[in-house]
């Protein structure tokens, strides 16, 4: 069995397992012609069952061929223009050599003597995203497995600097439009059950700073710590961007701590045209980046940043076998030049202690593409949203929610000859079952104002106007075969 660790003695077997994976792989995005089988899980499921785990089939190739049928057959391809889903990202090449390569190497990022260059090159990544974001020279932060553990840590931070012993009295104010992990971070951070106070949107879906404010001075009136603000830059479901330099200033006012959701918007920090968007987030005090959404970065590769290095000592746990607590002993032999320096260990700042090296990815994404080619992509799929909004708030059949500042659209198919509310909405929820089992084309649903809608999340910058029309076309296409089929039945 040691013939398959990788070692000096088995490059060459990893050279061509490896190649032959890749090759498979390549095989499959040359020749996808939709981005899903359409299979469903009661038939894949018998065919994953059957595959006994402890009876190996001893050589990749058998292994390979095994894959297609559980997985690479019918696994659903970000990459195809006709993905318009949820925030899932087509991929950079540079970005996934840096995953082949940090996979094979298999640093630890916990530590300075299991990563070396690995912890500088995600320290400068990190310097390089705080300074694009004007977080000012004693800014820091660690990267993380997604957006919701960057939450998570960010909610920590602000928790613990709050400074007061009766966790029942502290408050979180996020939009009605905010991301789900807002709430989970507070119940895991035991706070109380009413501690995430929705502020609501306005036409646009952002938070309403008038409504904020209200909800500030009630917090004070009431004799309750204002926590944290979470201001969304980029909302999961609308792409909208809270006001932030009203939220700065009114989380100055009230003494809380103002974390930036930016998982979305991020990739306007590599914007050409549209980093203004984002004026207002340098005076953040955390912020959330999620390289593996608008970076387009394979996942995961997402980061935390705050403002003062010093508050992420509230994640910083010490063990003698890791990195223990820096000490001078009395009669201590003197300790080289070199060495003099605090050890830069990364799992002094994490939530995590064993951690992947994903920083590399970003590295060498900017090493190739560089900074702007990365904020072109970005403005395509913006620019392509535009383009979209305006097909759709010209087109009949739908009634579409509100313009884009991202590259997300909201909207809903409305029949010609008006029916019940219910009824639409069971019309738009078949219609997106239906276009899913098809798998011609894979769209996201939700709900605004208890209706149901769909929505495109645009993030290939492959996908055509042309594209957009045409599944706006098999939309209307299943839902007008459901309303059919119903007005048969009922007659």
């Amino acid at each position: 069995m040691r013939s398959h660790l990788l070692n000096d003695a088995t490059a060459e077997h990893y050279r061509r397992s490896v190649t032959e994976g890749v090759e498979r792989v390549a095989n499959k995005l040359a020749t996808t012609r939709q981005p899903f089988t359409g299979i469903t899980p009661d038939e894949l499921a018998p065919v994953i069952d059957a595959v006994d785990l402890d009876r190996p089939l001893g050589d990749a190739t058998a292994a390979l061929d095994e894959l297609e049928q559980v997985y690479l057959r019918d696994a659903v391809y970000f990459h195809h223009p006709r993905y318009l889903g949820h925030l899932n990202c087509p991929v950079v090449i540079p970005a996934v050599l840096g995953e082949a390569v940090l996979s094979a190497v298999n640093s630890s990022l916990d530590t300075w003597d299991q990563s070396a260059g690995g912890t500088l090159i995600e320290r400068r990544l990190i310097d390089w995203t705080t300074g694009r974001i004007g977080l000012g020279p004693a800014a820091d932060g660690v990267f993380t497995s997604g957006g919701t553990q960057s939450n998570l840590q960010a909610m920590l931070l602000a928790r613990e600097e709050a400074k007061t012993d009766d966790l029942s009295k502290l408050r979180v104010f996020s939009s009605e439009c905010s991301h789900f992990s807002v709430q989970k971070s507070a119940t895991l951070l035991g706070l109380g059950r009413d501690a995430v106070v929705s502020v609501p949107t306005d036409r646009d879906k952002r938070m309403q700073t008038v409504a904020l404010a209200a909800e500030l001075e009630k917090c004070r009136r009431d004799g309750l710590v204002p926590m944290a603000v979470v201001a969304t830059a980029g909302t999961t479901d609308f792409g909208s961007i809270d006001p932030l330099p009203e939220i700065a200033d009114l989380c100055t006012l009230y003494g809380a701590w103002m974390h930036a959701d930016a998982a979305y918007g991020c990739g306007l920090l590599a914007s050409p045209t549209r980093r203004h968007l984002l004026d207002g987030i340098e005076r953040a005090d955390s912020v959330t980046v999620d390289y593996h959404k608008s970076f387009f970065q394979p996942v995961s590769s997402s980061a935390l940043l705050v403002r003062d290095r010093a508050t992420l000592r509230h994640a910083t746990y010490h063990a003698d076998y890791l990195n223990p607590r820096p000490t001078v002993e009395v009669g201590a032999p003197p300790v080289p030049e070199g060495l003099r320096g605090r050890i830069p260990n990364q799992v002094d700042k994490s939530l995590q202690t064993t951690r992947r090296f994903d920083a590399l990815k970003l590295w060498m994404t900017l090493r190739v593409m560089g900074a702007d080619g990365v904020g072109q992509l970005f403005d395509e799929v913006c620019d392509l949203a535009a383009e979209g909004w305006q097909l759709l708030a010209g087109d009949p059949r739908y009634d579409v929610v509100v313009e884009p500042s991202l590259s997300t659209l909201v909207f809903r198919y409305i029949p010609e000859h008006v029916t019940s509310p219910a009824e639409i909405d069971r019309a738009n929820l078949y219609a997106r079952k239906a276009l899913f089992a098809s798998g011609e084309a894979v769209v996201a649903g939700t709900k605004v104002d208890g209706r149901q809608y769909l929505k495109f999340t645009l993030l290939n910058p492959e996908t055509t106007v042309h594209d957009i029309a045409a599944v706006l076309d098999l939309i209307a296409g299943h839902a007008e075969q459901y309303l059919g089929e119903n007005l048969v039945h009922a007659s």
